[in-house]
C-alpha cells in the first residue's frame, strides 16, 4: 500500500514554518543536569532581556514605537523580553549610551528581573559596549547586532547565507576584543638568537592581530562570491529583459505582509509568518495580467527604521533587484502604530539603492486589523493608496488591476496576417505584448497588435 509523504496542498512555505518552530527555544523548561557551565546553560534557556532606549527626538509615542519594535526584534531572535527604559537625552552618552544615574537603575533592574542581557535600541561604539557589560555585569547587544542575529537564524540561500556572514564579519571586526592569552605575544621556539629561531625573532603576533587578519581575509573571500552571484543575478535579469518581460519588486516593513501578498497574486507557497524579517531571500513568480501580459513579480529583504548598513551593503545585490524594476508596489502595515514612519523608513532604503526613481504604487495591507479612524486619516494622506488584505482576500482584485495599469505598454500598433503554421509567433506576441483585436481568415490570423520595438522588427514581413 502506498502512503503520501506531504498532503497535496502543503506549500514550501508551510514546510519551513514548521522546520522553523520545531527548532524554537521554550520558556519553562529546565534540566536535571546540576553540574552544566554558565555558558551550556545560557544556550539551553530563553535569554532573558531588558531593552534601554535613547530619547533623542521626536515624540515619546515615536520612542515607545521604537522600543516596541526592539521588544518584537528581540522575540523573533528568540528572547523573553521583562523590562523596558527610555531615558530623555539630547544625545546618547559617548561613554555608556545612557546617563551614569540611569546605568545604576539598569544595573538593579537587571537584579532584580534576573535578566542575563541587555539590549541597546541603537548601534553602540566599541567602548560603549565594553563599559556597559562591565558596569552590569551581564551580556549586553545593540540594535544592529540583534538584526544581524535574526537574518542568520533566517537566512537559507546559499547567496542570503553569504549576505549576512559578511554583514556579521563587518561588524565584528571592530570590536574585536582579547583578554588574558588573548593579547599576549606569540613566543619564538627554541634555539637562534634572541628569543627564538629564524622567522620567529621579534615581538610576534597577538591572537587578536591573527583574528583580525584571518576576518579580513574571509570577508575578502566573502566579496568575491557575492560579486560571482551578483553576476548570475545580472545574467537572470537581463534575459528577462531581453524577452521584454516588465519586473515588478514587492517591498515594504518587515512583517507589513510581502510575502502573504506574494502568495495571494501568484500561489506563490512562499513561508508566512507573523515574526520580523520571516523570509530573507527573494522569491520571484511569473504571474499574467487580464489582457494576457506575462510580468515578474520578486518578493525582497524587508526593511526597518535604522537599517544597519552592514546589511544594506551586504544585501546590495539582493536589493537591486528594486532598482531594476519596472514598477515598486510598495506595501504598508495598516495596523501598524506608525505607518507613515514606516514609508518613510523604507523610501530611504530604497533612495541608497537608487530604486526612489521607479513608480511606485502604494498597498495598505491588513485593513481587517487596523481601525476606521486610521483607515479614514490614510486614505486622506495617499488618495492614491490601494487598500487590500492579504489575509482575507479583500481589495486584492483591486492590487492586481492597479498593477497592470501601471505595468509599462508595448510602445509598437502594427496590424499583422500570420499563417496559421506560426503559432509561435502568436504565442509570442501574447507573451510578450497585447492583442487588440483578432479576425480569423483563408490565409490565416489578422492581429492587431501592441508590441515593443524588437519584436515589431520580426514581424513587419507579417504586416498586413
Amino acid at each position: 500500500m502506498r502512503t503520501e509523504l506531504f498532503e497535496p496542498d502543503v506549500t514550501t512555505g508551510e514546510l519551513e514554518l514548521e522546520e522553523r518552530h520545531s527548532l524554537r527555544r521554550v520558556a519553562g523548561l529546565s534540566t536535571e543536569l546540576t553540574d552544566i557551565t554558565e555558558v551550556e546553560y545560557r544556550q539551553l534557556r530563553l535569554e532573558r532581556v531588558v531593552l534601554v532606549g535613547v530619547w533623542t527626538e521626536g515624540s515619546i509615542a515615536d520612542a515607545e514605537n521604537s522600543l516596541t519594535e526592539l521588544a518584537a526584534l528581540a522575540e523573533t531572535a528568540g528572547s523573553e523580553v521583562l523590562e523596558g527604559l527610555i531615558q530623555r537625552r539630547s544625545r546618547p552618552d559617548p561613554a555608556t549610551f545612557i546617563g551614569r544615574g540611569k546605568v545604576d537603575e539598569l544595573r538593579d533592574v537587571v537584579i532584580a528581573s534576573g535578566a542575563d542581557t541587555v539590549i541597546c535600541d541603537g548601534e553602540l561604539s566599541p567602548s560603549q559596549l565594553r563599559n556597559l557589560e562591565q558596569q552590569t555585569k551581564v551580556k549586553v547587544v545593540d540594535r544592529t547586532a540583534l538584526i544581524l542575529d535574526i537574518f542568520a537564524q533566517h537566512a537559507k540561500s546559499k547567496e542570503g547565507k553569504a549576505q549576512v556572514e559578511l554583514a556579521q564579519l563587518q561588524y565584528l571586526l571592530p570590536r574585536l576584543r582579547g583578554w588574558g592569552e588573548s593579547l599576549s605575544r606569540q613566543g619564538g621556539g627554541a634555539g637562534g638568537g634572541a628569543g627564538g629561531g629564524v622567522g620567529t625573532r621579534g615581538p610576534g603576533e597577538t591572537k587578536i592581530e591573527t583574528d583580525r587578519r584571518r576576518i579580513n581575509q574571509r570577508i575578502a573571500k566573502l566579496r568575491r562570491e557575492i560579486k560571482a552571484m551578483r553576476t548570475v543575478r545580472q545574467t537572470k535579469r537581463s534575459r528577462r529583459t531581453s524577452n521584454g518581460v516588465p519586473a515588478v519588486a514587492i517591498a515594504g516593513y518587515t512583517n507589513a505582509g510581502k510575502s502573504s501578498l506574494l502568495n495571494r497574486l501568484t500561489k506563490a507557497g512562499v513561508l508566512v509568518e507573523d515574526a520580523l524579517f520571516a523570509t530573507l531571500d527573494p522569491t520571484t513568480r511569473r504571474t499574467a495580467a487580464e489582457d494576457g501580459r506575462v510580468f515578474t513579480l520578486s518578493d525582497t529583504v524587508g526593511f526597518v527604521r535604522h537599517l544597519p548598513h552592514q546589511i544594506v551593503e551586504a544585501f546590495r545585490s539582493t536589493l537591486e533587484e528594486v532598482a531594476y524594476a519596472d514598477l515598486v508596489v510598495h506595501v504598508v502595515d495598516g495596523a501598524h502604530p506608525d505607518p507613515e514612519g514606516q514609508v518613510a523608513a523604507v523610501r530611504e532604503v530604497l533612495s541608497e539603492v537608487g530604486a526612489d526613481r521607479i513608480p511606485e504604487l502604494l498597498v495598505v495591507n491588513k485593513i481587517d486589523a487596523a481601525d476606521e479612524e486610521t483607515m479614514l486619516r490614510l486614505k486622506r494622506a495617499w488618495p492614491d493608496a490601494v487598500f487590500a488584505s492579504a489575509r482575507s482576500g479583500q481589495g486584492i482584485d483591486d492590487v492586481h488591476a492597479a498593477i497592470a495599469q501601471r505595468l509599462p505598454r508595448p510602445a509598437v500598433d502594427l496590424r499583422v496576417l500570420l499563417p496559421y503554421d506560426r503559432g509561435d509567433l502568436v504565442a509570442r506576441i501574447h507573451r510578450r505584448g497585447q492583442v487588440l483585436d483578432t479576425r480569423h481568415t483563408d490565409e490565416g490570423s489578422e492581429l492587431r497588435v501592441r508590441v515593443d520595438q524588437q519584436l515589431a522588427a520580426e514581424l513587419e514581413p507579417f504586416k498586413a
